[in-house]
């Protein structure tokens, strides 16, 4: 048995085990293995054991390994950018990757729209919330988020999914349950304004550290790098 395969296993048990807890189906609960810094050979053997989703923060060189995975597995992987989104790295998002889940602003929406390939279906998109109001976070203001999230979903190519947050470490589980579920009341009070003419489906919050936080309070996307791979080389 790899070490990868052990420790999706781990996960996999976490994610039941915390859905139970919370009285959910784990079926509910998608995992997204945060594969950046880790080269294809990794994520091959990600694959081996079962894992189809992978998420890149960053852009270059996640386009670089999702062309080496492709070129050794083929294309039934689902690859999302997990990462800040600048301006000028919309294409290629808009071109390589089938989710982007850091936008939070109109005008990378725009771009993405504007510059995904008719030939692809639409970009899934998650606006990132900077829900506890960090200082150095990336991220829409919750206050700003359903006004953000109605003009998003009116572009093509583009389909509007969720909301994503990336908050600071919290003292404990309750801090942190507490965190997740303002998360989940603004996801909730974007559907219920009727402004979006799909409502959302996915929340995603909850790292290697928090996961069990996160699906308490309603995650239905967990993003986990280090419980899978292990630690990084490099931030």
């Amino acid at each position: 048995m790899t070490t990868i395969l052990r420790n999706l296993q781990e996960v996999r048990d976490r994610i039941t085990t915390a859905c139970f807890a919370a009285g959910r189906n784990p079926a509910g609960v998608q995992l997204l293995a945060v594969s950046k810094t880790f080269g294809a050979d990794a994520v091959i053997d990600a694959v081996a054991a079962g894992q189809h989703a992978f998420g890149e923060n960053y852009i270059q060189e996640g386009v670089e390994k999702i062309a080496a995975v492709r070129a050794l597995h083929g294309g039934n992987l689902l690859w999302h950018c997990i990462g800040p989104v600048q301006s000028n790295k919309t294409k290629l998002v808009a071109e390589n990757f089938d989710w982007v889940q850091s936008v939070d602003r109109l005008k990378i929406a725009q771009r993405l729209s504007d510059q995904r390939p008719a030939h692809l279906p639409p970009l899934q998109l998650c606006l990132q919330v900077n829900i506890d109001g960090g200082a150095n976070k990336s991220g829409v203001l919750p206050e700003e988020a359903m006004a953000l999230a109605t003009e998003v979903a009116k572009l093509p190519r583009l389909a509007l999914r969720g909301l994503m947050s990336i908050p600071e470490p919290a003292a404990d589980f309750s801090v942190a349950c507490a965190v997740h579920e303002r998360a989940r009341s603004l996801f909730d009070a974007i559907n219920q304004a009727g402004v979006l003419s799909q409502p959302m489906d996915t929340l995603s919050m909850g790292m290697t550290a928090d996961l069990e936080a996160a699906i308490h309070a309603g995650s239905t996307m967990v993003r986990v790098g280090t419980a899978i791979f292990g630690g990084r080389s490099s931030a």
